[in-house]
Parts: structure tokens; sequence; C-alpha cells
């Protein structure tokens, strides 16, 4: 699932360019970027990141990188095979 602050319409615009495939929610209040650590204050965005959370919701990884965009999904793909060769 993605989170982000932006509108559902904005979100289905970016779903529909992208071909994510995966569910995204909208946190207008922000209140998920509060309890993930991730909310900047006032309207700034919220910092860049990623989490990685098992089925059983033990965090399997945090990535948290506001340059290396690649390093989300490098280091989120690893943190799931490593789970799946567990």
């Amino acid at each position: 699932m993605g989170v982000s602050a932006d509108p559902v319409d904005r979100q289905k615009e970016f779903d529909d360019k992208n071909g994510l495939g995966f569910p995204l929610l909208s946190d207008r209040t922000r209140a998920v970027q509060k309890q993930f650590g991730v909310k900047r204050p006032g309207p700034l965005p919220g910092k860049r990141a990623t989490f990685v959370i098992d089925t059983d919701r033990r965090l399997l990884a945090a990535i948290r990188s506001e340059t290396d965009m690649t390093a989300h999904a490098d280091e989120a793909l690893a943190a799931l095979r490593s789970r799946a060769g567990s």
C-alpha cells in the first residue's frame, strides 16, 4: 500500500500513469505521517520513507532516503526476498 497526502483523484492519476497495482491511501490530515514519524512541520510534504511490514505486522525494513529513490525499491525488494528465504 502507498500513502501520501495527495487527494484521491491525484493518486488515481498517478496509479493510472504508473500502473502500480496496489492500493493508495490518501492521508489528507497527515495522521499516518505523524504515526510513522515522517511528518514535517506545517504544510511541508512528509519525509520520503518506505516501510516493509510483514503479514504478522513485524517491521522488516525502514528505508529513508530523500535523494536515492532506487534505494526504496531495491532495499524493499531485498527485505521481501530475505523474508521469503526464511
